[in-house]
């Protein structure tokens, strides 16, 4: 047998470190070359690195949340003497078959001193639950013990590793530096719905299907040259405000990993059905893990929405070092007295939080009402600039 020690290779773009994440395989595991290992974090970007040889997992840098420089000792394997980077899967002595679970189901089957290789998995293609652990008799010889109370006294600490404590570290920044000024304002977007429809109704297949976003992103564009301010930076180190002439819209986005936020370029220069098409990419991107570092950074204002889930008010924090973010809330039809009685309106409230050491109440005021105008005369979207 030989050891093979594994460094952290270099990610790229000027990455000098990156944190761990996850462990894929733990020490004692027996892996294949380009088998998962682990999967580490630079900026906003979570890269899965794979195993470079076949072999057992001696010893490994450290655990989720620590940070490692590249070119340090990220893990060592023992492999069959003569093992080379390159070596074919398949060329060592084979290696076990891994049961099927997830990480926390591992750890508490170490804690317990339970063989995983010996249970039959009751999940989906024979994956082990966390029922199939609390099954399993005491390695003692004790049967399982089942609680029958519905008394919990559990209590469980979480560290804050990798992407969480980015968003964590972010929003602290923006929420103790950034003296926030929010404002809602309700809009009528039953003409907009009624637009939105039509154009649907009339789309070629090569079209993806129009939401409100895309309209949204094309009326901030005119705001934007209306309002320059809001459209900005702020260096409060350095007390330097940076407007843009460029819009380049940040479109937040849940994922299994939690809020990222990918970044649409020069959306001065999309149509409506190109901003749907870029939402939909960035969006798809974002939430499988495959979008870049490049495609996380450089918004100029950002755009968030729960959508169905959006309730009538919101307070967005702003995405440090922007001055200004816009919030969707959810719509829904109320009676509106209009024309000497009333009638049924599809209404929306957007919520907007501005940076007020940059943007004056007075113009962010303004700013929102352009936008109402827009979303409310949706014809006024497709007019040329004066």
């Amino acid at each position: 047998m030989a050891e093979y020690s594994f460094k952290l290779p270099d990610l790229g773009e000027g990455t000098v470190e990156s944190e761990i994440v996850a462990w894929r395989a733990g020490v004692g595991d027996a892996v294949e070359a380009d088998q998962p290992l682990v999967d580490v974090m630079t900026d906003k970007a979570t890269i899965e690195i794979t195993a470079p040889v076949s072999g057992t997992l001696v010893s490994v840098a450290g655990e989720p949340g620590e940070v490692i420089a590249v070119g340090a000792e990220l893990a060592v394997f023992a492999t069959e003497k003569g093992t080379e980077l390159n070596s074919v899967p398949g060329e060592s002595a084979p290696a076990p078959a891994r049961p099927q679970t997830s990480p926390a189901i591992r750890r508490l089957a170490r804690e317990r001193g339970i063989d995983l290789n010996g249970i039959n998995g009751t999940g989906p293609n024979g994956r082990i639950t966390r029922a199939d652990i609390e099954a399993c008799p005491d390695p003692a010889g004790k049967p399982a013990v089942v609680e029958s109370g519905p008394e919990t006294t559990g209590v469980h600490e979480i560290k804050l590793v990798g992407l969480r404590r980015k968003i964590a570290e972010q929003m602290s920044l923006s929420a103790s530096r950034i003296p926030h000024f929010s404002y809602v304002e309700e809009v009528d977007v039953t003409e907009l719905e009624r637009l939105r429809r039509q154009l649907n109704g009339k789309r070629q297949e090569s079209r993806p299907e129009l939401t409100y976003l895309p309209f949204i992103m094309q009326a901030l564009v005119k705001v934007a040259s209306e309002f320059p301010q809001c459209n900005a930076h702020f260096d409060d180190e350095r007390q330097v405000i940076t407007q843009f002439d460029p819009i380049h819209i940040g479109i937040a986005v849940q994922t299994g990993d939690g809020l990222m936020v990918p970044v649409i370029r020069h959306v001065e220069t999309l149509d409506l059905w190109q901003c749907a098409r870029e939402l939909r990419q960035v969006a798809e991107k974002t939430r499988t893990g495959k979008a870049r570092r490049e495609e996380l950074t450089g918004s100029t204002i950002t755009i968030t929405s729960l959508g169905a889930l959006g309730g009538i008010v919101s307070t967005p924090i702003i995405n440090h070092p922007e001055v200004a973010i816009i919030g969707i809330n959810r719509m829904q039809q109320r009676p509106v007295f209009q024309n000497n009685g009333v009638t049924p309106r599809l209404m929306m409230n957007i919520s907007s939080s501005f940076d007020h050491r940059v943007v004056d109440g007075h113009d962010a005021a303004c700013a929102i009402r352009a936008l109402k105008q827009y979303l409310e005369f949706p014809a006024t979207l497709f007019l040329p600039e004066s």
